[in-house]
C-alpha cells in the first residue's frame, strides 16, 4: 500500500535515495529529475519512479505542487517496466486533485487508509506506456477532451507542430497505435462505462463518443467488446 503526501520542491538540485520506491506525480508545474537513465522533466499527467536504493537529483518551481507516494513494493507493471517516466490514466490523473484536497483538508485516518489502497488498486491497472513527447502528449489531450468530434490527422498534427507524415509516424511510436486506433479504443472505453455506470440511453452514449449513427456504433462496440451495448447494461 502507499504512504500519500503533497510536497513541494526548491530550485535548488539535490540529491538522495531512501530504502522504499517512491512516486512522483505532479499536480502542476514540473519536475526537473535526474534518475536512473531519465534526465528531465516531469509535467501533470506524468509519472516518475525512483526505486529504492536509487541516487536521484531533482529541482522544481518553489510554487509547484506534487503528489508523492511512497510505497515499500510496487505494482507488478511497475517493477518490470523499462519506462521510468510514463503518461497516467485520466481515473488516475482525477484522483490525484481528490488526493490533495483530502490532506489538506483534514487528518482522518480511516478515510486516509482507503485512498492509499484506492491510489495503488489505480496504480495497478496502469499501463506503463514510455514518456509521451509533448507534442503528441497535447495531441492526446485534445482527442480526450473532444471525443464526440471528428479528428483529421492535418487538425491533430497542425496541434502538435509537425507535418501529417510527421504526426502519424510519431504517435505511432508513442502509442503503439495508430490515430484511428488510438481513437476508437478511447470511443469505446468510454462508451461501455457510461452503459454501466449510468442510465444514458444507448443513443446518447453513442452520440457522446462520436456516433451519429446508432447502427453504426453498436457494430463498432460489438467488434471491439464482442457484446451489443444493449447486453453490458447492468
Amino acid at each position: 500500500m502507499a504512504t500519500l503526501s503533497i510536497r513541494s520542491y526548491s530550485r535548488q538540485t539535490k540529491g538522495h535515495s531512501h530504502k522504499y520506491n517512491q512516486l512522483v506525480l505532479p499536480l502542476f508545474g514540473v519536475i526537473n529529475i535526474e534518475v536512473g537513465s531519465f534526465n528531465g522533466k516531469v509535467r501533470p499527467g506524468e509519472c516518475v519512479i525512483v526505486k529504492a536504493e536509487e541516487v536521484h537529483y531533482f529541482a522544481a518551481e518553489e510554487q509547484a505542487k506534487f503528489v508523492v507516494a511512497d510505497l515499500a513494493t510496487l505494482p507488478d507493471a511497475l517493477v518490470t517496466t523499462e519506462n521510468i517516466v510514463f503518461s497516467i490514466t485520466p481515473p488516475l490523473l482525477h484522483f490525484l486533485s481528490f488526493i490533495e484536497q483530502q490532506l489538506k483538508h483534514q487528518v482522518n485516518p480511516q478515510i486516509e487508509t482507503l485512498m492509499d489502497e484506492t491510489f495503488y488498486a489505480l496504480l495497478s491497472e496502469q499501463e506503463t506506456y514510455q514518456h509521451v513527447d509533448q507534442r503528441i502528449r497535447k495531441a492526446q489531450e485534445f482527442i480526450e477532451g473532444n471525443l464526440a468530434q471528428s479528428h483529421s490527422i492535418n487538425e491533430l498534427a497542425a496541434l502538435a507542430f509537425l507535418s501529417p507524415t510527421q504526426f502519424k509516424k510519431l504517435f505511432k511510436q508513442q502509442t503503439g497505435q495508430t490515430i484511428t486506433e488510438y481513437i476508437t479504443r478511447l470511443r469505446m472505453e468510454k462508451a461501455q462505462a457510461l452503459l454501466i455506470h449510468t442510465d444514458s440511453p444507448i443513443q446518447i452514449v453513442a452520440e457522446i463518443v462520436g456516433y451519429s449513427d446508432h447502427s453504426a456504433f453498436s457494430r463498432r462496440f460489438t467488434q471491439h467488446f464482442g457484446l451489443p451495448p444493449s447486453k453490458v447494461r447492468r
